[in-house]
């Protein structure tokens, strides 16, 4: 089988869900927001944006209304102290695939340089709520042209906070 640096990334990335409470590195956020820029999208159209937030009371807010939206008053954010939110212009027709790619690349670029990170979900109807769309602006985001994709945490891992993969199913590939 072909190995290389980048196939070793992928196969070592894994989701974490235990954060120690100190904040990333400046040059280690900027490194993966920059990877988070050259995921494809549809046509080269660059619909997404990503917000980074470490602002802590900004990102116990998004904690509390994504956690609402689930019905718990726990942290779906799981400790981490970095929130990537991930935006994209829903006039574009790719925009959810051009979002998903976006978070895809930022997940693979915090592992790689050894960083905790994790898809967190309800990022649309984080921002279909008044709260959210009020944060959209002061951002300087127009809430109607933009819909919530997902939320990259980042943070460096707490002991446990990442687990061993399982197998991949043997039905996953399908070759025709």
């Amino acid at each position: 089988m072909i190995q290389n640096e980048v196939l070793s990334a992928i196969a070592a990335r894994r989701s974490c869900r235990a954060y120690q409470p100190e904040q990333i590195k400046p040059e280690e956020l900027d490194a993966v927001l920059q990877a988070g820029t050259w995921a494809p999208t549809g046509m080269n159209r660059q619909s997404p944006v990503i917000v980074a937030v470490q602002d802590k009371e900004t990102r116990d807010r998004l904690s509390a209304i994504n956690a609402a939206i689930m019905g718990s008053n726990g942290d779906p954010f799981y400790g981490a102290p970095t929130v990537l939110v991930v935006l994209a212009d829903r006039s574009v027709h790719t925009h959810v695939e051009d979002g998903s790619l976006v978070l895809g690349d930022l997940l693979l670029a915090a592992s790689s340089i050894g960083l905790g990170s994790c898809w967190i979900h309800r990022a649309k109807e984080t921002f279909e709520t008044e709260e959210g769309k009020e944060m959209l602006r002061k951002w300087g985001l127009d809430p109607d042209k933009y819909v919530g994709v997902g939320n990259c945490i980042l943070g460096y891992p707490a002991p446990g906070g990442v687990k061993a993969a399982t197998p991949r199913k043997a039905d996953y590939v399908v070759k025709a």
